[in-house]
């Protein structure tokens, strides 16, 4: 069971993260660029030469790893899902670097016995020569398994409404049916993404597709469609998980104007329409 006091106060190491072109390519592939729907600007994001890096790689840049499969933290792990992510940049990405995540624990709520708990995550990443900050990454974490541990805290991230009306724009992408091997790769190695039975155990017919790629996937198709395919023009980003994805699965994300650099977007699964991330906001230069 949750220690609210102990998990709050958990203490991170800072975590010195060195990553190369090789990691850079290595996150885009995990996205299922490369795959069924390649196009050219694709490789600015796969090719050495004159390599750019997606700005949603900062999500797995001074990443703590897998830390709630410690059993000090009381969590579930098992029953653990991605709820919440967000992302602001300080400055473009290098495609290759030095830099140093330091991660704290925000607040734990508890929705109650038998809701599950909300665990908010917060990993500012620095560069490690310069100390400049470099991104800031948010996670809500929803712990299927853990709500009733006394907790009263109350805390929400403002999410945005998505308009009833038709998108102005969406990008589908088929994703690759060994996307979630991949995409594991680049630092979180839950078995939920790649052990048919911790999948099982979870309530899933197979190992889905990592929240956090779902999410990079829509950040990819919102720089191709606002940005001209160029990813230093995007400066936030933001969305709620609501489904999850089979590796295999065509993702579309779709998006609608919101004012001056500024859009609202969702995905959702086109072979079972169904929506896997919503609420989702970006600001662009």
């Amino acid at each position: 069971m949750i220690n609210y006091e102990q998990l709050k106060a958990w203490a991170f190491e800072p975590r010195e993260h060195t990553y190369t072109r090789r990691d850079t390519i290595l996150y885009a592939l995990g996205l299922s660029l490369g795959g069924h729907d390649t196009v050219d600007v694709d490789l600015r994001f796969l090719y050495e030469e004159n390599l750019q890096c997606l700005p949603t790689f900062a999500g797995v840049l001074g990443y703590p790893g897998f830390w709630l499969k410690d059993p000090a933290t009381g969590i579930d792990w098992r029953q653990v899902l991605n709820g919440e992510q967000g992302l602001i940049l300080h400055r473009p990405l290098a495609p290759e670097g030095r830099v140093i995540g330091r991660t704290r624990v925000v607040e734990i709520v508890d929705k109650g016995l038998g809701k599950g708990a909300l665990l908010y995550t917060s990993r500012d990443v620095f560069d490690a020569g310069t100390d400049e900050l470099i991104a800031t990454v948010t996670n809500t974490i929803f712990a299927r398994g853990d709500g009733g541990f006394g907790g009263t805290a109350k805390f929400t991230r403002p999410t945005a409404a998505i308009p009833d009306k038709p998108p102005d724009m969406h990008l589908d992408v088929r994703t690759l049916e060994q996307s979630a091997l991949i995409y594991r790769l680049s630092g979180d190695y839950n078995p939920l993404h790649a052990d048919p039975a911790v999948a099982k155990a979870a309530g899933y017919a197979r190992p889905i597709l990592h929240g956090a790629a779902t999410w990079g996937l829509a950040g990819y198709a919102v720089v191709r469609l606002l940005c001209n395919a160029d990813p230093t023009r995007l400066r936030t980003f933001d969305a709620r998980f609501s489904s999850p994805v089979y590796p295999g699965e065509t993702i579309r994300t779709e998006v609608w104007h919101d004012g001056v650099n500024r859009a609202l977007f969702r995905c959702r699964v086109v072979e079972r329409d169904v929506v896997v991330l919503t609420n989702g906001a970006v600001t662009f230069a």
